[in-house]
């Protein structure tokens, strides 16, 4: 694979999981709008693992897409209902009483809640109205209906207790209601009773699934030495735990600004407050959420600008505040309050009309599972058809790709065998050839010699200049060599200056000649020294070499 190639791929999967992720969402969308008519068991089941499926993938939507989350949820709820399961419709209605709260839409977060709590009938769900009684306690505290909101955290309370006697549940689990009752009278303006609540919460908080994070517990302590004066400690834990909020729960960093802004604010530190509440800002446009809470931050500006005397800025923000709490309903407005008690009036007799209703669906779901069977098997076995052929074609594919790589690598291999085995062949034609030019000197030393005895019957002039002709051709028969070997073995003095960069000339024609298995004798009358002193020379190569005895000298140079 090419340097490009592998630059792509990461791009590339990135690409595939998104198609993939909005495929996904496209089929179980369309298996799960098909009419619900006469489906078996099992097919029951196929669609309820398939709605799970859709409902998690609205869950990791909610900051990214929270219209089409809110969407999601809304046809999960409608299969939950369908499918008669009341768990997974309850758990749809929370998650949407969740968004519309995230946009100051409490009427439809009241409406979802209440709905909700109507399904959760019996004891099997008191779980889950634990979650629903104090999401409803929060709503009503926002609309500063203090009793109401009590009511509704006592009774959350009251089931908490229940399940904690029976064993269902451990008792850090309390630390959730301490939680709650700490942020509601934290923000009804009651700190010293928030200080009671939350000091239970520290004293019974464990790590545990059914508590919550000790970073929500610190940024109540960081809001309650605010309101004692203690401005340095507070904005050391809200820095603390601004990390772990901005990772895991993004939305509630509305909160931990504009509250960090209220420090910098007290600390006269004007610019870094006025900062922090437009980041408060920032965050709520980008995911949404705690749109209720922006008309605060915007009188807090507002404040904080007449603080410093820019009047005009003040009035903006002021004014700004007031268009936004009369839109979204703010929980701060009075002329708003009275939304909750006109919900109160028609609230039995929604109850009625609803248990109603889902006798009716449910009287209507056993009529249909008698119907259809055929059509929705249908369905189903021609989409595992197709899915099968599609995994029959990928399988092809595949093998195939699989042995046309296998088929490369093989040539491949048969390619360096031939080039390993015609540079054998070469480097033994070489090694022949100059075993030939050594034998043409042993000759030639040996003629040198008998001229040497002989010379008195020639002239000296011409015995020398002999001598000295016979006594050039052993230089001349290394360089011939040796130009002959490095055009067979291109790359072997290459790697051998790599790794060792400090051997001399005549350790490499060493090396040179033991690659081609020389035996000491023939390197002698080659090199032109004697044999004692070849034993030597590779010696001390092997020392240079670093080779312990146990290695072999020979087959280390042969691999290089």
């Amino acid at each position: 694979m090419s340097q490009f190639t592998q630059a792509l791929r990461p791009k590339a999967l990135i690409m595939m999981e998104k198609v993939h992720r909005q495929v996904l969402i496209f089929i179980l969308t369309v298996i799960l709008l098909v009419p619900r008519q006469g489906y078996s068991q099992s097919i029951d089941s196929i669609q309820a693992v398939m709605n799970n499926i859709l409902f998690q993938e609205a869950v990791n939507l909610r900051y990214e897409a929270p219209d089409s989350s809110m969407q999601i949820f809304e046809l999960c709820f409608s299969n939950y209902i369908a499918q008669a399961d009341t768990i997974g419709a309850i758990q749809s209605l929370i998650q949407l009483a969740l968004l519309n709260g995230h946009r100051a839409n409490y009427k439809s977060s009241y409406d979802k809640l209440w709905k909700a709590l109507l399904l959760a009938e019996g004891d099997r769900y008191l779980g889950i109205k634990i979650a629903i009684y104090n999401d409803l306690g929060r709503y009503y505290s926002f609309y500063k209906r203090t009793e109401e909101a009590f009511h509704y955290l006592g009774l959350a309370r009251e089931i908490k207790d229940l399940l904690i006697a029976n064993g269902e549940l451990p008792l850090a689990s309390l630390a959730t209601h301490y939680y709650a009752m700490c942020a509601t009278y934290r923000e009804l303006g009651e700190p010293a009773l928030a200080r009671t609540y939350l000091d239970s919460a520290f004293q019974i908080h464990t790590p545990t699934a059914s508590a919550p994070n000790i970073a929500f517990l610190k940024f109540e302590e960081a809001f309650l030495l605010k309101e004692e004066e203690k401005f340095s400690e507070a904005l050391s834990i809200y820095r603390e735990i601004q990390p772990w909020i901005s990772k895991n729960a993004p939305t509630y960093q509305v909160l931990l600004y504009t509250y960090m802004g209220d420090v910098f604010r007290e600390l006269k530190d004007f610019r870094s407050g006025e900062t922090h509440y437009q980041q408060a800002l920032a965050i709520s446009r980008q995911y949404h959420s705690h749109i209720d809470f922006t008309p605060l931050i915007h009188e807090k500006l507002a404040d904080l600008y007449q603080t410093q005397g820019n009047l005009s800025a003040a009035f903006a923000s002021l004014q700004t505040a007031k268009e936004l709490d009369l839109r979204f309903f703010d929980s701060r407005s009075e002329t708003n309050r009275p939304l909750l008690e006109i919900q109160d009036a028609f609230r039995e007799e929604q109850e009625r009309i609803e248990k109603l209703l889902q006798e009716q669906r449910l009287t209507e779901l056993e009529q249909k599972n008698k119907i259809g069977f055929l059509e929705r098997t249908i369905f189903i076995v021609s989409l595992l058809f197709l899915i099968l052929i599609g995994f029959i074609y990928f399988k092809h594919v595949r093998s195939k790709h699989r042995d046309e790589k296998r088929l490369l690598e093989k040539e491949r291999g048969l390619e360096k065998q031939k080039t390993d085995e015609l540079l054998e062949m070469k480097n033994k034609e070489l090694a022949a050839s100059t075993l030939k030019l050594i034998e043409r000197d042993e000759f030639l030393a040996s003629l040198r010699e008998r001229l040497a005895e002989h010379k008195n019957g020639l002239s000296p002039t011409g015995v020398d200049k002999i001598v000295r002709s016979i006594g050039v051709s052993t230089r001349q028969n290394w360089e011939e060599f040796e130009a002959r070997f490095i055009a067979v073995n291109k790359d072997f003095y290459k790697r051998l200056r790599a790794q060792f960069p400090k051997l001399t000339q005549g350790d490499q024609k060493l090396c040179a000649l033991i690659k081609l298995n020389f035996s000491s004798k023939d390197m002698a009358k080659l090199i032109g020294i004697s044999v004692d002193s070849v034993h030597t020379t590779r010696y001390r190569l092997r020392k240079k070499l670093n080779l312990s005895r146990e290695v072999s000298l020979g087959e280390f140079i042969g691999q290089l």
